[in-house]
């Protein structure tokens, strides 16, 4: 889904009084710590709309080395997990603007992030919403899976 297009369906959500749950991420090897995650993010709304960051932006933020699989292949298998309710590709280092346009009731973050540091915790406390961090499941990691495919 476009950026506007994500804007315009959070807002008829929140016309029709249900509360939106925005997290993002690269999401590149999905793994059961991924599942649990999206799992329990959206047990705190309606629903759950998953911003993924471009190839682009991964690179920026991981290295040359990274995305493993492109921006459009990670958007489409975020998609076929139930508990997505929508996915959209933001190109910015930081996803603070997606935030800004689709202003979300429930910002949700993984607990690695400390409080003050989450990004787009201003626009979703200023509307009266609130920010959730949640804990990763220990074992799981798409770094220690690249790992583990390359010393194989």
């Amino acid at each position: 889904m476009s950026q506007p297009a994500a804007a315009a369906w959070a807002a008829a959500l929140r016309a029709a009084g249900r509360r939106l749950v925005f997290t993002n991420g690269v999401f590149d090897l999905i793994h059961p710590g991924h599942v649990r995650y999206l799992a329990e993010a959206r047990t705190h709304g309606d629903a759950l709309i998953v911003a993924v960051n471009s190839d682009r932006s991964v690179r920026a933020i991981k290295g040359p080395t990274r995305p493993i699989n492109a921006e459009r292949e990670r958007a489409e298998v975020l998609s076929a997990l139930a508990v997505v309710d929508a996915v959209v590709i933001f190109d910015e280092d930081d996803p603070h603007a997606i935030i800004s346009a689709i202003q979300p009731d429930v910002l949700v973050k993984g607990a690695d992030w400390a409080s003050d540091r989450i990004i787009g915790r201003d626009v979703v406390e200023a509307r009266g919403g609130r920010v959730v961090r949640i804990a990763f499941a220990p074992g799981f990691s798409t770094t220690a899976i690249i790992d583990r495919i390359r010393k194989r």
